[in-house]
């Protein structure tokens, strides 16, 4: 089995400190998750900042500290190979691939679902339609992979304007509920006290998974140039940013709406649309319409991009086929891998709605993508612990595991349970089922 470090020798270091921040932030930062936290109420902001204390500070930590440790492309399959041994290394890439497949789909149907407002009013109907969400969801997620197909130097301006329609959105939304609420106060009394119960924890859960995503990095470690110098910033500052942003855009949003009427899928789009009538100032919900399609397309490219490398690396390591090995002759990219998972993620996309309303098929994508996604993560602080950051890796592995199996409680609003825990029970089972069938096949 090749080093680590032979990886990823062909990918080319196209990734400075600015733009490694700038590609965190637009990785994590997701506007969708303002509304999910809104619609549980203002206790979301003390969960808020309880889930970046015991989840993601921990894991900017861990991620800086393996990435010095193993600076290669491949990020969580490599670090789990090389602590675990291979079986280990390719379930949790295997796994965490899956995940990230489920949150492109669920992101987008955010996004589409809001990007109806940017038409106007008489197109605003369009946020609940099926088949305008699912249509525009999957034309969006093949735009985002397209500019990283043709290589980092074309593909990091996607994620660069994701990090930083991230900033324009932060600063225009809270500056809308700010104005609102020097006009007629907030319409949500304002407190953050929140009690504990199991569906408090299964949204602490959720909040952890919005705040996730540092660990992106690690799959462009042989892309990043001085990574030791850039990482441990670029990780504290993207923690602290993601945090901020959550904490006042969910107070913005619940100034201008109660947290009953926040709709999960396009609360955003509504909150902007009320403060835009308060403030007589109709060109707000357009813009904040084209800004949140802007920051996720170039979240999605930042997750497409960086979750290639991990089938690449498994590809060169032989426990995949050759072709996810081959980087393109012309852009130097690992495109065969970047295809796949575009496939992969529009194919769960289409699954995922069988037999549900959009409302009901969104809720199952978020907690089938935040129980898949987050079992790579046990892998993660385990190495972060033999990697001597014992702290860290304490408080994130319990926080990982509270999240796993708070998230197969169904939200409130989930009315078929069965249907709910099948689909959950099914997903989980298929992506871990099928990582032991391929690796088992590819070593003998």
């Amino acid at each position: 089995m090749k080093p680590p470090e032979d990886s990823a020798a062909a990918l080319p270091k196209e990734l400075g400190f600015a733009d490694l921040t700038l590609f965190a932030i637009a990785c994590i930062v997701g506007p969708r998750w303002i509304a999910v936290a809104a619609a549980a109420g203002p206790g979301s902001v003390t969960l808020w900042i309880a889930a970046a204390l015991a989840f993601a500070a921990p894991l900017g930590v861990a991620v800086a500290a393996l990435i010095a440790k193993y600076p290669a492309a491949g990020g969580l399959y490599v670090w789990a190979r090389e602590d675990f041994g291979p079986r280990h290394g390719f379930l949790c890439f295997w796994i965490y691939w899956f995940g990230i497949a489920l949150t492109l789909p669920s992101s987008a149907m955010f996004a589409m679902s809001v990007s109806a407002y940017a038409l106007g009013p008489a197109y605003a109907h369009l946020a609940d339609n099926h088949a305008y969400v699912v249509i525009t969801s999957l034309a969006s997620i093949w735009i985002a992979l397209a500019t990283n197909i043709v290589g980092m130097r074309i593909g990091k301006w996607t994620e660069n304007l994701g990090g930083i329609t991230s900033w324009l959105f932060g600063i225009l939304f809270v500056a809308a509920g700010w104005l609102v609420w020097n006009r007629q106060g907030s319409i949500t009394p304002l407190n953050f006290a929140t009690k504990w119960s199991w569906n408090n924890l299964r949204f602490l859960g959720t909040l952890a998974f919005g705040l996730s995503g540092m660990e992106v990095l690690g799959m462009m470690g042989s892309e990043i140039r001085n990574p030791r110098r850039s990482v441990v910033g670029a990780a504290w500052i993207g923690t602290l940013f993601t945090t901020v942003f959550y904490v006042i855009c969910t107070i913005a949003l619940l100034i201008v709406l109660r947290p009953e009427q926040v709709s999960e899928l396009h609360g955003v789009a509504d909150g902007a649309n009320i403060a835009a009538q308060i403030l007589d100032a109709h060109w707000i919900t357009p813009l904040i319409a084209v800004i949140v399609i802007i920051n996720s397309v170039g979240g999605w490219g930042g997750l497409g991009a960086a979750v290639s490398r991990l089938p690449y690396a498994a590809g060169v390591d032989h426990l995949l086929p050759a072709a996810f090995a081959r980087v393109h002759p012309k852009w130097q990219t690992p495109y065969i891998s970047i295809l796949v998972f575009g496939a992969v993620a529009s194919a769960l996309l289409i699954v995922i709605q069988l037999g549900d309303t959009l409302s009901a098929s969104y809720e199952t994508l978020l907690s089938l993508m935040v129980l898949v996604g987050f079992l790579p993560y046990l892998y993660l602080f385990a190495s972060a612990w033999k990697c001597g950051h014992r702290i860290a890796a304490t408080s994130g592995f319990v926080m990982t595991l509270l999240t796993v199996i708070s998230s197969a409680i169904p939200a409130e609003d989930v009315t078929n349970i069965w249907l709910f825990e099948a689909k959950l029970f099914a997903g989980a089972a298929l992506m871990i089922g099928s990582a032991w069938l391929v690796f088992r096949r590819s070593v003998h």
